[in-house]
């Protein structure tokens, strides 16, 4: 898999690559609640001929270090864009998006972009590996980038994920669910605060699927992180500790 030069996906790794002074992040007020991530009155629209077209309406969300919940819904309700507003990889129109008590509405564009290199890890469908690295560089390439490559961490993470006899090859020479399980382990490599994956077994059979997300959910227990999972598959959803439903632009206890 390739990127594709003026894909939206590719933003994230391109803001990523900004090699910008770091940014302070500020906090938020005292009230806010110790929840790792809180979303509150999310509102975001886009604009269409006949005018703007709402998509998310007043969502509320929040999720605990440790926890994980699948976010489902039908096509074009919204799922990925929320993913994305959490990622901060766009904007919302307005409500608030608290990471670790930060607001991320408030930060600088370089902040944004320490933010999702030192605190989110993302999984997307596509894969979304760099063709000309190997294995190896791929894994290491946003643990890298934010200063937190640890090479101890980096060797059981491979490990872990059965990829030590693949760390020389390149992307195009691995099979689908290879190369997502590089994307996890390259998602988790930083230790992310936040683990965020769009649909991440999509592109799977059911089979490579289901080990994938079994991976990743051991993971995702050792390493402490929240865990937000976008899936049309209920039978997956059920995996996780708590389901919503995406509907009409709000979220409703699935």
């Amino acid at each position: 898999m390739t990127f594709v030069a003026n894909s939206p996906r590719l933003s994230f790794v391109k803001g990523s690559c900004v090699n910008a002074p770091s940014a302070s992040l500020a906090p938020a007020p005292e009230t806010a609640s110790p929840a790792l991530l809180r979303v509150i009155n999310l509102q975001k629209s886009y604009a269409t001929p006949q005018g703007p077209l709402p998509v998310l309406s007043g969502v509320n969300l929040s999720l605990a270090a440790g926890e994980t919940l699948a976010l489902m819904g039908e096509s074009g309700s919204g799922k990925s864009t929320l993913l994305h507003l959490i990622g901060a990889l766009d904007h919302a129109d307005g409500g608030d998006i608290l990471i670790d008590d930060v607001e991320t509405a408030r930060l600088s564009e370089n902040a944004r972009a320490s933010l999702r290199r030192e605190k989110i890890g993302v999984v997307f469908q596509q894969f979304n590996l760099i063709a000309s690295l190997t294995v190896a560089e791929n894994l290491a390439f946003q643990a890298r980038l934010a200063g937190r490559y640890d090479p101890t961490w980096q060797a059981r993470l491979t490990e872990r994920l059965g990829l030590t006899p693949l760390l020389a090859r390149y992307p195009e020479q691995l099979s689908g669910g290879q190369q997502q399980r590089v994307a996890v382990g390259r998602a988790l490599a930083v230790r992310p605060r936040l683990l965020l994956a769009d649909e991440p077994t999509g592109n799977l059979d059911e089979t490579t699927g289901d080990a994938v997300l079994a991976l990743t959910l051991d993971l995702v227990r050792e390493t402490g992180c929240g865990f937000l999972m976008v899936t049309h598959s209920a039978r997956l959803a059920a995996r996780l500790s708590r389901q919503v439903v995406l509907e009409a632009g709000t979220l409703a206890a699935a």
